[in-house]
């Protein structure tokens, strides 16, 4: 593939800049310039996203709220308002469509394009990414990164290279070395304990992992030693699906009082089977793994879950399957300040897969 340019894909991974909280200092113009968190403020809250303001101060996502209040004071809270994320995402997509059939989206605020078929004739990926970032700007007011390449892989790597409001532009000459500058826990999916894995085995960069062979990476790292091979060399074939099934639906509760009693957390569970089945319903998924998860007033977490041979179709099976999860960890020794259910190994039967047929030949600028 590498060689003939007519089965080299474009692909744009687009990213929104600090979605949740850009669009909040766009709808309130006494937030712009100011340190901004979406999320509750409470003891029990959670930093949802933060503006760059606030990030100056190490401010980010998943952070307890009284951490990064404690980090910046002036930090200013606000409560999420999904619907108008949902709206705004909504806008971008129908950008996206300008250009593409083939878009496979992560989550509200970013998603890959697959623009080898040149559908406005444009005659060139950089010359759309440029173009979707101007109309999003225009019409919506607020800014996102790209980054462009001849795989996901690298495409998402280039996105985060010049953020915010910014671009960045990876050939397929140019991909390799690009992985070996990196250091790997710029990798996607690789999370701070494989970093530090990576660390005492001696692999720090992407020009680290390239040394190493397959028999070593999978002796290391198991199953997902192949990805890293190949990545580490700036090559990556899967394609950019269009309606992707998701992986999992869940949803959690995170509670100002503990929960301690057996009734209440009973009662909190048929609260949350409630929330997980309506997703269900909606995205007519079916799965067979479900996956308890809690969180004690100490903020240690543990899961617990089961597969089971048949795909769980309806509420009841669910809401059995978890309480039976839930009777393993009774009677809890602490109270539990969260609580949440996930059923994953998804299959969606009215998933279409669109891989991605490359036609054409144009250039990347």
């Amino acid at each position: 593939m590498e060689g003939n340019l007519n089965l080299i894909r474009k692909i744009i991974h687009v990213d929104m800049d600090a979605f949740y909280a850009s669009v909040e200092q766009r709808d309130n113009p006494d937030l712009r310039g100011k340190p901004v968190a979406v999320g509750g403020s409470s003891k029990r809250g959670v930093v949802a996203a933060a503006s760059y303001e606030a990030r100056a101060f190490g401010v980010r996502s998943a952070m307890p709220s009284v951490t990064a209040q404690r980090q910046c004071p002036d930090l200013i809270f606000v409560k999420p308002r999904f619907e108008a994320y949902k709206a705004v995402s909504r806008q971008i997509r129908d950008i996206f469509a300008r250009h593409t059939d083939l878009i496979q989206p992560l989550s509200l605020d970013e998603a890959y394009l697959d623009v080898t078929h040149d559908k406005q004739g444009i005659g060139s990926a950089v010359k759309i990414a440029k173009a979707i970032r101007t109309a999003i700007r225009d019409e919506t007011g607020l800014t996102a990164s790209a980054g462009v390449s001849y795989n996901k892989f690298i495409a998402k790597l280039a996105s985060d290279q010049n953020k915010p409001d910014g671009m960045c532009v990876i050939s397929p000459d140019q991909g390799p070395e690009f992985v070996a500058s990196l250091p790997v826990r710029r990798f996607h999916g690789v999370g701070p304990r494989t970093a530090e894995k990576m660390a005492k085995l001696g692999v720090n960069t992407g020009a680290d992992l390239a040394q190493k062979d397959e028999n070593w990476l999978a002796q290391h790292f198991g199953s997902w030693g192949e990805y890293l091979f190949w990545a580490a060399r700036g090559i990556d074939h899967r394609p950019v699906i269009a309606n992707a099934v998701r992986k999992s639906i869940g949803a959690e509760s995170t509670y100002f009082d503990d929960k301690r009693s057996v009734p209440e957390l009973r009662d909190a569970l048929e609260e949350i089977v409630d929330l997980v089945w309506g997703r269900i319903e909606r995205s007519q998924a079916q799965g067979r793994t479900l996956v308890l998860k809690a969180r004690y007033s100490d903020f240690r977490t543990i899961t617990r879950s089961r597969t089971v041979g048949q795909a769980l179709t309806d509420r009841a099976a669910i809401a059995q399957l978890g309480h039976a999860l839930l009777d393993q960890i009774l009677p809890v020794e602490m109270g539990v300040r969260l609580l949440g259910l996930t059923l994953s190994g998804l299959v969606d039967h009215n998933e279409i897969a669109h891989g991605a047929a490359p036609q054409g030949q144009f250039k990347f600028d």
